[in-house]
């Protein structure tokens, strides 16, 4: 080891560069945030050799100061922020003063610029080899051009890390996406060697916000999308998110925005995730393209020089609001694209099987679930077991429901074709499998098992809600060794433990000891779960571990309950669960995630049979 010597300026740059600069869509990304805060409404961008050889930027924002073309290439020089304080509650994109020196640092640079009240622009080049800077007189039109040439031309170590052209291209494409998709009042066009690629023109009204969302993320994508707009306590969210059977099989349609600013947090994630926990298919991730605008205060965007990465001062709150706004829009999306009209006059299913319970014994309509239980009267000690329902008995249940309400005369057959019945009425039950019901416009064709399961599972979990959360004392308390820092952990959010229904106490120092768990998972794996949860509580301070115990517990046995495949079914039957479905939330989906139903207008009828050609 040498002696301490302070670095060289040029290679203070180069090692921040490292930080900020890694590829050249992170150039284009810091210089595309520069425009947006300058208020540019149109950004041309040229780019050669997947940004290699060439980035070009050119907008019509507000300029930049002859007087400070110099300072805009020296580290830690910003017009964005002055004191702590504006830090704290910042809302630019850009606010480091660390982007354009180390860009600089690391490339040919050229910026010409002409702000409002001047004549004419000005010129500032650099590469890096220079502290001062030659500033030169240059036609321009009111805003800035800024190229950067030969990127890591002088440092040829991460210039050997660069993909090939096509890569690196599609790289700078996804970030312009992100761009556009956080500024629908810009118009941004692209060309890469010569060859125009894209424009986003200027989003005005919700039609023109539809067609840019479709130009990104395909007009599937919009199609197959809820609007969600939800606001409490000074929180908004909005946006898009697709429907459970439009799912992929990676989380590459995930777009997520915090006060503009494009982010990826594992909160915000963990959080969506949650929200389509019980209809998404094994192994799906959820596309999304959702804003999210909250006090500035309340967020970091000081995290990380790249500035993707935040931290909410109140990440429990912030989780919570963004499950409880998709858990809802999902829960209440609507049966054939409109506003559900739920019908009063049917009984829920889980009603008429409780009346069944009333005189029958547990053994006749109870659904068997190993060594788990539930009963809708409650979670009492002696009501755990149950045996599997007949399909015969189930079926039954429809008819009597049927009956019941033919008896009780509520509406008769004509004001009955005047409700809004959604999903039409039964034609034909097809291979003991599928429904056929015929509504204004065309077909829908239902999987009545997967309905059925979908109603049965929802109606237990309402009862199951409505009970709240039982807690059983363990006869003997287990004990578990844990970390000096899961102690800590379980110590100061006590409280948090005590939502999801355990009692935990701190025993040692690195130990813990668990007295009450919930009802449910008396006789499950306690140890694992506890675990699991002090895991999640300490990385996103909340956890719906027993949340989701319990619901895989509720599925399965929704599952053993719902009426089975090739069983014949009457017309009354049918329909009765086509009522119960319009009522049900989370309908287009079973709780494997498996649609539930599908449609066929006239229109697709026509196109099979060639008619109208």
């Amino acid at each position: 080891m040498g002696r301490i010597t302070p670095l060289d300026r040029k290679l203070i740059n180069q090692i921040a560069a490292g930080e900020v600069v890694d590829r050249p869509s992170s150039v284009l990304k810091e210089i595309l945030e520069n425009s947006i805060d300058a208020g540019s409404t149109e950004i041309d961008i040229e780019i050669e050799a997947g940004g290699k050889r060439l980035i070009k930027v050119r907008d019509n924002g507000h300029g930049i100061y002859k007087e400070d073309l110099a300072l805009a290439l020296t580290r830690h020089a910003t017009s964005k922020i002055r004191t702590l304080d504006d830090l704290e509650r910042v809302i630019s994109l850009g606010f480091r003063g660390e982007a354009l020196p180390s860009i600089c640092s690391v490339s040919r640079m050229k910026v010409t610029s002409c702000e409002q009240s001047c004549e004419t622009g000005w010129q500032i080049i650099g590469d890096g080899s220079d502290d001062s800077f030659d500033i030169t007189p240059a036609p321009h039109p009111v805003g800035t051009t800024i190229e950067v040439r030969d990127l890591f031309f002088n440092v040829p170590a991460r210039k050997k890390f660069l993909k090939t052209d096509k890569t690196e291209f599609n790289h700078l494409r996804d970030m312009i996406n992100r761009i556009a998709l956080a500024n629908f009042g810009v118009e941004i066009s692209l060309k890469h060697n010569q060859q125009s690629m894209v424009r986003f023109r200027i989003a005005k009204d919700k039609k023109e916000e539809d067609s840019r969302i479709a130009a990104v993320c395909g007009g599937a994508f919009v199609d197959s999308s809820i609007m969600v707009d939800y606001s409490a306590s000074e929180m908004r969210l909005y946006g898009w998110v697709a429907r459970p059977v439009f799912s992929r099989s990676q989380a590459d349609m995930q777009y997520f925005f915090v006060n503009g600013r494009m982010v990826r947090d594992k909160l915000v994630t963990h959080a969506i995730r949650q929200a389509y926990s019980d209809v998404l298919y094994s192994g799906r991730h959820p596309a999304y393209v959702l804003y999210l605008e909250m006090n500035p205060q309340l967020v970091d965007v000081n995290a990380h020089p790249t500035k993707q990465e935040v931290r909410f001062r109140e990440g429990r709150f912030v989780h919570g609001f963004i499950y409880k706004a998709l858990h809802n829009a999902i829960a209440s999306e609507k049966v054939g694209g409109d506003e559900v009209s739920v019908p009063v006059r049917c009984e829920s299913v889980m009603s008429v099987l409780r009346q069944e319970s009333q005189s029958a014994e547990p053994s006749q309509v109870a659904l068997q679930l190993g060594g788990a239980s539930y009963r809708s009267g409650g979670c009492k000690k002696d009501s755990y077991r149950f045996s599997p329902a007949s399909v015969g008995e189930q079926a039954e249940l429809y008819g009597r429901l049927v009956r019941k309400e033919e008896s009780e005369n509520v509406v008769d057959s004509q004001s009955e074709e005047e409700m809004d019945n959604r999903l039409g009425f039964a034609l034909a039950q097809i291979q003991g499998v599928y429904i056929l019901s015929q509504v204004e416009d065309g077909v829908i064709l239902v999987d009545m098992h997967a309905a059925h399961e979908r109603i049965v599972y929802e109606k237990m979990k309402r009862d199951f809600s409505s009970e709240k959360l039982i807690r059983q004392p363990l006869l003997v308390p287990i004990s578990l060794a844990v970390s000096a820092k899961e102690a800590d952990l379980v110590e100061e959010k006590s409280s948090v433990f005590q939502d999801v229904g355990f009692i935990v106490n701190r025993n040692s120092p690195e130990s813990i000891v668990i007295r009450e768990v919930p009802a449910y998972l008396a006789n499950g794996d306690v140890e694992s779960l506890v675990r699991d949860v002090i895991s999640d509580i300490s990385e996103h301070d909340v956890s719906q571990r027993t949340e989701e115990k319990i619901n895989e517990i509720l599925a399965t046995m929704a599952c053993h309950g719902a009426v089975r495949a090739n069983r014949k079914l009457t017309i009354p039957e049918m329909n009765a669960l086509l009522r119960e479905m319009e009522k049900t939330e989370r309908i287009g989906q079973c709780n494997h995630g498996r649609p539930t139903w599908i449609s066929l207008s006239m229109k697709d009828l026509d196109a099979m049979f060639l008619r109208g050609r």
